[in-house]
């Protein structure tokens, strides 16, 4: 079976960059418009057999134009742009997407984001780990998944109404604690960049995955 991962890519002009919150909830909302997808399937379905592996770019002016040429979802969250691609080959990726930057992309928000409304999905980031945007973007598309595969039809019926829209937040260490104990799913990071392999990432929090959880 081929490896597949999927590409992430998200404009960063330099002259307005996206803030950091914008830009992790982008691509949490946008990992989820692509599992909605239906004609990519079967791409869908052969990444999802491996290690749902993301990776995330990023691109300006030009390569920016280039890369909404290719097959793909974009969503905007306030000043963020991410667009999401059907997974590629590990080996093959298109040549507009394989020649981005992918290391040290780093984003900041102006000011703290408003604490999350209730009940909707939250993904909350470990407070003790240190990320770069582009790595905390790909542990958000992760938590939205796990949201994704945690929700039934109607579940999923009713968020897709809202847009798909997830909250993404940096829990306090209290916080974190008590939902990392909480059995609420949790993403562990394979490792391959940045962090300790098997470090919790984020844990996802969504009403339908709250049954027999403890209030946190």
């Amino acid at each position: 079976m081929t490896e597949r991962v999927l590409p992430l890519v998200v404009r960063i002009e330099r002259a307005s960059p996206p803030g950091r919150t914008d830009a992790l909830e982008a691509a949490a909302t946008a990992v989820l418009r692509l599992l909605d997808q239906p004609e990519w399937e079967r791409e869908i379905a052969e990444w999802q057999d491996g290690r749902i592996r993301k990776v995330v770019r990023r691109a300006r002016g030009a390569e920016w134009r280039r890369v909404l040429q290719l097959p793909g979802v974009t969503v905007a969250v306030g000043t963020a742009e991410v667009r999401v691609h059907p997974p590629v080959p590990l080996d093959d990726w298109p040549k507009d997407l394989s020649r981005l930057q992918v290391s040290g992309t780093e984003l900041s928000d102006p000011a703290p984001p408003p604490d999350p409304v209730p009940p909707g999905v939250v993904l909350w980031i470990n407070p003790h780990l240190t990320m770069t945007a582009g790595k905390a973007m790909a542990q958000a598309g992760h938590g939205a998944q796990f949201a994704w595969w945690g929700a039934g039809d109607a579940d999923r019926a009713a968020w897709r109404e809202g847009g798909l829209l997830t909250s993404v937040r940096t829990a306090d260490p209290g916080r974190w604690a008590a939902l990392a104990a909480s059995g609420l799913p949790v993403v562990r990071d394979a490792g391959f960049t940045e962090i300790e392999p098997g470090s919790p990432t984020v844990v996802a929090d969504a009403p339908w995955l709250r049954k027999g959880v403890p209030e946190v």
